[in-house]
């Protein structure tokens, strides 16, 4: 597999979350910012500066390259810690409060497995911190989250590769989403749903 047709990790949060937000930012390459992204930024301005130190025998490297050829993906880890034992733990800032949220769980689960592959050892376990709590989720990778990453992988390497922009959610996520504007959600369900009924009174006469 070349190089080029590796999936960024992040790519993988925006699949979960939204698999229009996955094609409107990969595929066409939308970005609009509002707070929440702004908020983001402003986290991960705070962690992202490569470098190494270490803490009570703790070696903490920031903003490390990753990746897996097994999978192809690529990215960059905001924080991995190596203990004692030289396991390493990857840490993913986000600037909400402390929310179980799937989306987060895959791309930290898939910074796991390129670490694994990179290091050859195995990375059972790391952690969200949320700036909002000003706290730390563990998460364990388990054979499910595991098999999710893999699957998530397969689906957005196949829209990139079929360039494919699927439809709007038009739910709760929706108000949220720094997308909104471009995606248009809810204009573009009320239409569909406008035509449908269009199309069945035609059939009707």
């Amino acid at each position: 597999m070349e190089t080029d047709d590796y999936v960024m990790l992040s790519a993988l949060q925006h699949y979960v979350y939204c698999p229009r937000q996955c094609a409107l930012i990969h595929v066409e390459q939308v970005w609009d910012e509002n707070i929440y992204t702004l908020r983001g930024q402003q986290v991960h301005e705070k962690v992202n500066i490569p470098d190494g130190e270490s803490m009570e025998g703790i070696r903490i490297e920031r903003a490390l390259p990753l990746w897996s050829h097994q999978l192809g993906l690529r990215g960059i880890a905001d924080v991995v810690e190596f203990g004692l034992d030289g396991t390493p733990y990857p840490v993913e800032y986000k600037s909400g409060s402390k929310k179980p949220r799937p989306a987060d769980d895959v791309q930290l689960c898939s910074q796991a497995i390129c670490l694994e592959e990179m290091f050859d050892r195995p990375v059972p376990k790391g952690a969200i911190f949320h700036h909002g709590s000003k706290r730390r989720r563990e998460v364990h990778f388990t054979p499910e989250l595991r098999s999710l990453v893999a699957e998530t992988t397969k689906n957005v390497r196949q829209l990139l590769q079929t360039a494919t922009i699927p439809p709007p959610v038009a739910d709760s996520r929706c108000p949220d989403c720094s997308l909104i504007e471009a995606c248009l959600p809810y204009a573009i369900k009320d239409f569909r749903r406008s035509a449908a009924a269009n199309q069945l009174f035609q059939i009707l006469e």
